[in-house]
């Protein structure tokens, strides 16, 4: 086809476009629109050619025009440029306005005269109402929310918040404690958020996660050549928080040696990197968590009391799920909203025996056992509520104990423990991470159960 081709059909050529064209003269009047400007507004070519533009009453191009009452829009001022983009609202025939995304060009001839202009309008109301559905399913999150995704209505995490809000606005120390899976991270982004150091940055790190030299240079860095393997200078996280917030997870888990160091950073505000003696001012807020019990940690001479009392001058203590009943229905609610979000399935909910048993179920791994639970249930239910049979296997092995249980009953718990801790390892071939996901836990809580139960992987799960 030749140029002069398209110039015969260039009508049809454009009534084949998705968005509307309109062709608008210098003095602001709409001169030609194709057929899609038609069903996107709700007029048709003859009730609109000859009509100034702002018959479609764009704010964007009221905004635009001069003030001096001749109606010409800036669209053409001499020191704009020829192309211009902007999001805006036109009132269609029926006096609905269409949310739409606006292209403008100048057009003109070849000794640079303008012409006129040529706009495009695209649809946007499907975007628009997208929008409104995220905003409306975040303000349904947020408002079973206390801070940054900590959910809860319950006295003890109100309780919780209040003493969120007073700490964030302290530089002394805070120290979380909680069981495994109970949100601690997201209480010291919390923190964080709510603080005077908000604009600064965040650094955070797993203490559990890393042997003693490798530890103390994620810490405090290194120089080039200080150790095998340091073949270039590192900067640690006390370097990378400064004037910021540095979140110490697993506090309980760092070694003697370390935990020196630490204690004669918080009190002098100066470190030295791994390898080198010159001192590096720091000032960072120090927010620590643990699962452990640090006083008993003191008395086996295992944390030192004198770091203990450096740290623990803010301490918040997260309740478990068990202990914060009325929240479970709020926290199952909020998941399956996300998971059905994420994975696109009609899920609507619990049945009445589904959430029976999560009512009556321990938790042993909190809040993140339960997404654990349901992303599970999601993954195996083909129905539009998820039932007890969709649940994980130690939901359902596990016998349902109260606070204030005898003890006979507490000692067969632990047992049950130990034989879903067994089974999940043996189903994951071993792979103590694996296990970990299948029984809602952090890899560290497997290990340590392990050790409780004296589980050994070759006699136990590997014959």
């Amino acid at each position: 086809m030749r140029i002069t081709d398209i110039n015969l059909h260039w009508e049809r050529v454009i009534n084949t476009m998705s968005e509307a064209l309109l062709i608008i003269s210098q003095e602001g009047r709409i001169l030609s629109v194709n057929r899609s400007f038609e069903e996107m507004t709700g007029y048709l070519s003859n009730e609109v050619c000859g009509q100034p533009c702002t018959l479609l009453e764009c704010q964007a191009c009221e905004m635009a025009l001069n003030n001096t009452g001749d109606g010409w829009c800036k669209l053409f001022a001499p020191d704009q440029p020829e192309m211009r983009r902007c999001r805006c609202a036109i009132r269609k025939k029926d006096g609905t306005y269409l949310p739409a995304l606006k292209n403008a060009s100048v057009l003109k001839d070849e000794d640079g005269t303008m012409l006129g202009a040529v706009e495009t309008l695209t649809d946007l109301s499907e975007i628009d109402r997208l929008d409104r559905k995220v905003a409306t399913l975040s303000r349904q999150l947020d408002e079973n929310s206390g801070y940054g995704g900590i959910i809860g209505g319950s006295d003890e995490m109100k309780s919780v918040f209040a003493l969120i809000e007073k700490a964030a606005q302290s530089d002394a120390p805070i120290i979380i404690f909680g069981e495994s899976g109970t949100g601690k991270e997201l209480v010291a982004r919390a923190i964080h958020e709510q603080g005077n150091r908000r604009r600064e940055p965040y650094v955070q790190l797993n203490c559990a996660a890393l042997n003693e030299a490798l530890l103390e240079s994620e810490l405090f860095g290194h120089v080039k050549g200080s150790f095998t393997g340091a073949f270039r200078d590192r900067t640690g996280r006390f370097e990378a928080a400064h004037k910021g917030d540095l979140f110490l997870d697993e506090i309980g888990d760092i070694p003697l040696s370390i935990q020196i160091k630490l204690l004669r950073v918080l009190e002098t505000r100066q470190f030295e990197r791994v390898g080198e003696n010159r001192p590096v001012a720091v000032d960072v807020r120090i927010i620590t968590a643990t699962n452990r019990n640090l006083l008993e940690l003191i008395d086996q001479k295992r944390f030192r009391e004198d770091l203990y009392f450096r740290i623990n001058v803010i301490p918040i203590h997260l309740p478990p799920l068990r202990k914060r009943r009325t929240d479970i229905p709020v926290l199952a609610n909020n998941f399956i909203h996300l998971l059905k979000l994420r994975t696109d399935k009609p899920i609507r909910g619990l049945t009445r025996e589904a959430l029976n048993r999560f009512m009556d179920y321990r938790w042993p791994g909190n809040v993140r056992e339960m997404k654990s639970a349901l992303e599970y249930a999601f993954t195996v239910s083909d129905k539009e509520t998820i039932d007890v049979d969709h649940l994980p296997p130690q939901m359902l092995a596990e016998p349902r104990v109260t606070a204030g249980a005898p003890e006979g009953i507490r000692r067969f718990d632990a047992t049950a423990q130990r034989d879903a801790l067994i089974d999940a390892l043996k189903a994951t071939g071993g792979n103590q991470t694996q296990a970990a996901r299948l029984l809602g836990v952090n890899r560290v809580t497997v290990w340590n159960r392990m050790r409780k139960y004296g589980i050994d992987l070759k006699r136990e799960v590997r014959p």
